[in-house]
């Protein structure tokens, strides 16, 4: 059975292996030892109460329960920027007119922006091609809503999520080609290393002081400016059907798109509901994908089964019960995995 549970300290070698399959751009999620060791303890603090708000984030992986293999990751960060400054350009626009010479221009510009200081974060989202299969990208990504839907009290008002941007077929990021590369003088996976790993100092010292006018960059460039890439693009998909939004904010790095919403007006937070659940063996499938979690923070743990709950219950197999890990008295919180399937 899969399952998308709360990391554990035993999952550092298979995070490690899992990390060095993501390729480019994934700034949040990179294969060392050390971070992701740090990243575990962090969680650990998190959920203890022990981490400062600026410390806090959540760490989720997808296991396979007949192979015990770790097949992916997503994480959550509760809010950013609040030690070290979370930059992202904003797309604005500007207008240059004449009436002397009957001119009027409107144009894109970047802007230098830290907007989104404090907001929650979707953040290190990957799963092995090999499994991506059965609705499981889905169940990676929307466990953490279900998580945001059980514990909001834990998070702030809003939310965010960087999608890794466009790169062309030779595997450069024409945003980073033509605009980062020039400030920064060291290369896309450089940048992209220091920033991971908390140093960011270099963005400040050496970024631009000015708006970057979109209109003056080369074709490509601007076209890959809110382009997602490829790969990250059914991610995209899944987090719009969930309530987040483009709303002209990208990565500084890339490009990359930034989704943003209202964690209250989340699919997740709107319309999930908790149910008892009553061991069935004899459970069967009912044509309904349901994203079924436990209300656990310390061991939180979300499932996708082929039924809904009837009468206000739900029937859980016994293999489903002790997958959740809940006790006997205890609720689930349950909601249909696509919005159309409302039973």
């Amino acid at each position: 059975m899969i399952v998308v549970r709360s990391v554990q300290p035993r999952d550092l070698d298979a995070l490690f292996q899992l990390a060095g399959q993501t390729g480019e751009g994934m700034t949040s999620f990179k294969p060392d030892r050390a971070a992701l060791t740090a990243r575990i303890e962090r969680v650990r603090r998190t959920v203890a109460g022990e981490a400062s708000l600026a410390d806090q984030g959540y760490l989720f992986v997808m296991e396979d329960t007949a192979s015990r293999r770790v097949v992916g990751v997503c994480g959550l960060e509760v809010a950013v920027g609040l030690t070290q400054p979370f930059y992202n350009y904003r797309v604005g626009t500007v207008v240059h007119a004449s009436r002397e010479m009957n001119v009027w221009t409107r144009m894109s510009l970047l802007y230098m922006s830290h907007d989104l200081t404090g907001y929650a974060e979707l953040c290190s989202l990957f799963l092995e091609p090999g499994a991506r299969v059965n609705g499981n990208g889905a169940l990676l990504s929307k466990s953490r809503f279900m998580f945001l839907a059980q514990f909001s009290e834990r998070f702030g008002e809003r939310i965010c999520a960087e999608m890794r941007g466009h790169f062309n077929e030779a595997g450069e990021s024409p945003f980073w080609r033509d605009v980062g590369a020039h400030f920064y003088q060291i290369g896309f996976d450089d940048a992209d290393y220091l920033s991971a790993h908390g140093k960011k100092s270099f963005m400040a010292e050496l970024m631009p002081r000015s708006p970057v006018y979109v209109d003056l960059l080369p074709q490509d460039v601007q076209e890959a400016i809110g382009k997602t890439h490829k790969d990250t693009e059914p991610a995209r998909v899944l987090l719009e059907a969930e309530g987040l939004r483009f709303e002209n904010h990208v990565d500084i790095f890339d490009a990359g798109p930034v989704l943003e919403a209202h964690i209250d007006n989340l699919r997740a937070v709107r319309e999930s509901r908790l149910v008892n659940v009553v061991v069935d063996d004899t459970a069967s499938a009912d044509g309904v994908k349901m994203l079924v979690s436990n209300t656990d923070v310390a061991d939180f743990r979300v499932v996708l089964l082929p039924r809904a709950p009837q009468d206000g219950l739900l029937r859980l197999t016994s293999a489903e019960w002790m997958t959740l890990n809940i006790n006997a008295g205890e609720q689930v919180r349950v909601l249909p995995l696509y919005p159309k399937e409302r039973k």
